[in-house]
């Protein structure tokens, strides 16, 4: 069987964005959370609970990222381990088809909730390593800005499949366009809306069979004896590293803090334009719609301004923009909007969180895409699969914090607003430990090497 082209080795890659997207798009952001939200019924009791829900999975991430990573440098056979996590991706989409109004469960729902999130951040790691595979060094940043942009369109299909043919209001029960929900779903049992979970693990099912036909990894093999205890050793001996690769070390940190800012932004969104601004379901949609377009748009822009200034100055740029934003919201409300009081019913606190979200999804489509080039930049080659486990413990060790600290400003102010104040820290400190990052990384052997090709 002949191998695939490089042309269709790069869209195989690109349709793990298109697939994988929605778990973002329809369940941590505009879909489940506001439903999550209505079935607890108190604005700030849910996006505590969120929090410390979606905080305790970041930490199991966190703790098994980078091993896994080291093993499947060592093993090889990256493929073998996106299938396994695909598997736990699509189970927990699947069950939360049961969080039903009538018997909602909680803890049970943050439950599979977490184990289809875990699945898909553990994926996206051994994807993301497969980046320098595809193409010469200078073009990067043009693939994973693609990529990227490919992903928001998925998502965006998605989202708006979900809000014309299914999402029901819990006020009318009819969706977006007017109509009760296809496939015969019973809108007072919110079916329609339950379906969300189903319909991210049958999407992700069928597009991932483009990525399976047409991506090989390079290094296949299988796990030798003791490739677990071999993987902890090696991630041991990479932190202890750590400190010799000083701009490497930056980078890791820097992410860490302005990773976890944007994902909270993403995870809280939906809850808290639910909560402070009383938004249903389809409304968060419409709001989800806007933020995706201008994702896309602006993440094949930011591919381009990454291959041309390099990814730093990209990142630089839109950590200053999303700073602005999670300042700007704190001062949108309905019955006032940047000290400026408005008549009840004015829709201008919607037309202004409209335009954060637009803003949102620009700078946050750009920034994921330049961050895995400028790790593709930062590490070692022959150890891609583990940087980008490192990348992702980067991203995790701290993912409790922005959860766990908006959980917890949210119960001690209690207003959703003062609780999302943490995240202009979390970017500031990104930005500061930003300057310390090289572009090409450390001068150490493996930056002297050629670039990659295809």
């Amino acid at each position: 069987m002949a191998a695939p082209s490089p042309g269709k080795r790069i869209w195989g890659w690109f349709f793990f964005d298109w697939a994988s997207q929605p778990y973002n798009t329809l369940l941590i952001t505009f879909i489940f959370a506001p439903y999550v939200q209505e079935m607890v019924g108190d604005g700030s009791a849910a996006q505590t609970a969120w929090g410390f829900g979606i905080g305790a999975a970041g930490i199991v991430i966190a703790l098994l990222a980078p091993v896994l990573g080291a093993m499947a440098d060592i093993a090889g056979n990256r493929l073998k381990w996106i299938w396994g996590f695909s598997g736990m991706y699509v189970a927990g989409a699947g069950m939360l088809w049961f969080a039903r109004p009538e018997d909602f469960n909680l803890v049970l729902t943050l439950f599979w909730f977490a184990i289809g999130m875990i699945g898909m951040e553990f994926a996206t790691i051994f994807t993301n390593s497969m980046l320098p595979d595809l193409g010469p060094r200078g073009k990067i940043g043009r693939i994973s800005g693609n990529g990227w942009a490919f992903g928001y369109a998925g998502g965006l299909v998605a989202l708006v499949v979900m809000l014309t043919l299914f999402a029901e209001s819990g006020d009318t029960g009819r969706t977006l366009i007017g109509i009760e929900p296809i496939l015969g779903l019973d809108p007072g049992a919110r079916e329609g809306t339950r379906f969300v979970g189903p319909l991210t693990a049958l999407w992700y099912a069928v597009f991932m069979v483009p990525f399976f036909l047409w991506v090989r990894d390079p290094k296949p093999g299988g796990l030798p004896p003791g490739a677990l205890r071999l993987g902890l050793a090696e991630v041991v001996r990479t932190v202890r590293r750590l400190p010799r690769t000083p701009s490497l070390f930056a980078y890791l940190g820097s992410s860490m803090f302005y990773r976890d800012a944007l994902n909270g932004m993403y995870t809280f969104g939906g809850i808290y334009a639910a909560g402070v601004l009383g938004w249903s379901v389809v409304d968060v949609g419409v709001f989800g719609i806007l933020a995706i377009i201008s994702g896309a748009v602006f993440a094949v822009i930011g591919g381009r301004a990454d291959d041309r200034f390099g990814p730093r100055p990209v990142i630089a740029a839109c950590i200053l923009i999303l700073t602005g934003v999670a300042t700007a919201i704190l001062f949108i409300a309905p019955t006032r909007v940047f000290g400026m009081p408005v008549e009840e019913g004015s829709s201008l606190p919607t037309i202004a969180f409209y335009v954060m979200g637009i803003l949102i999804g620009a700078a946050g489509g750009v920034i994921q895409a330049a961050s895995r080039t400028m790790m593709v930049r930062q590490a070692d080659p022959e150890k891609m699969t583990e940087a980008f486990g490192l990348y992702a413990l980067a991203g995790k060790a701290t993912s409790f914090l922005a959860p766990l600290s908006i959980g917890f400003a949210t119960w001690a102010t209690g207003s959703q607003q003062l609780g999302v104040t943490p995240l202009i820290a979390l970017f500031l400190l990104g930005l500061v430990l930003l300057a310390f990052v090289k572009p090409e990384g450390d001068r150490t052997p493996w930056h002297a090497a050629p670039p990659l090709s295809a």
